[in-house]
């Protein structure tokens, strides 16, 4: 149901399985089984995690998996009610995500245009695209050969569920895509025209996020910054945040990033909190200092 008819990420299907099989071993090692399980256990469970230190995050990712699947089983009739539906979800404190500056990034996209060669113009292709779409790096690496085929001023993106958007993407990028688009078969397998824009001799036929997250590491050491600082990720969230620094709206940020949800594009408000203060303690008549 999570594949067939969510359309759920093959990561996100292999997380809840992990969870779900944790659950599980607990309810068989009580004699319980999910069918019959009621709201008592379920709690038990829970304190079980906590007396373990789960972090609240993991908490509450399992108690979304356990709420999905008991709902699946009472739409589908195995079970007489929903369990899940009387616990309420842990309060998490959203950590700010980790951030590159402007300057920082520019770095990164100066090191990669030193790097000699295919290499080169394939990490460069790679960050530009990423940092002027903001394209979660599963979408980045699996881009079809066609998405770059045509020098046009935007790029289809199949994201998850496999919806689609449509995002501009920068002169640069457009550049670095022109440069990199007469080397792209030297990274396929011996004599395979793979449908990749980014192929790869790995399994999936495109290059992996696991490789690019190698490249980005190698790559911030060459230029001096703190590996444990970069990644695709960190320069999804560099994107949004320098957009709203220049003024975007939330609501463009949030069909550019393909969330569903507003909410998931609001812990980027740190920033809009922060423009808005240097707005009114630089325009607002009160903020004045006394004679000025």
């Amino acid at each position: 149901m999570m594949t067939v008819e969510r359309g759920a990420a093959k990561n996100t299907v292999e997380a809840y399985r992990r969870d779900l099989f944790d659950y599980l071993g607990f309810l068989a090692a009580r004699g319980s089984r999910p069918e019959t399980v009621d709201t008592v256990e379920i709690r038990q469970y829970f304190r079980e995690l906590d007396r373990e230190n789960a972090k609240p995050a993991t908490v509450a990712r399992r108690l979304s998996a356990l709420r999905q699947f008991h709902r699946f089983l009472f739409a589908e009739g195995f079970a007489k009610d929903d369990p899940t539906s009387a616990i309420d979800a842990p309060k998490q404190i959203k950590p700010l995500p980790k951030l590159l500056s402007e300057e920082e990034v520019d770095t990164l996209l100066d090191g990669a245009r030193a790097v000699d060669g295919e290499e080169g113009l394939r990490l460069t292709c790679l960050l530009e695209l990423l940092y002027a779409t903001g394209m979660r790096v599963s979408e980045l690496v699996s881009l079809p050969w066609m998405a770059g085929a045509r020098d046009e001023p935007f790029l289809m993106i199949r994201g998850k569920g496999g919806k689609e958007r449509l995002v501009p993407i920068s002169p640069p990028a457009r550049a670095a895509l022109a440069a990199y688009r007469p080397c792209r078969l030297a990274f396929s397998p011996a004599g395979r025209d793979l449908p990749f824009l980014f192929p790869s001799r790995a399994k999936e036929g495109h290059l992996t996020r696991q490789r690019f997250g190698q490249m980005l590491k190698e790559l911030a050491i060459e230029t001096g910054l703190e590996p444990g600082g970069v990644s695709p990720h960190v320069l999804r969230h560099a994107f949004a945040t320098h957009l709203l620094n220049h003024g975007a709206d939330l609501r463009v940020v949030q069909q550019m990033l393909g969330h569903s949800d507003i909410s998931t594009t609001q812990i980027y408000t740190h920033v809009l909190d922060e423009r808005l203060k240097a707005l009114v303690a630089a325009h607002h008549p009160l903020a004045r200092e006394p004679g000025s």
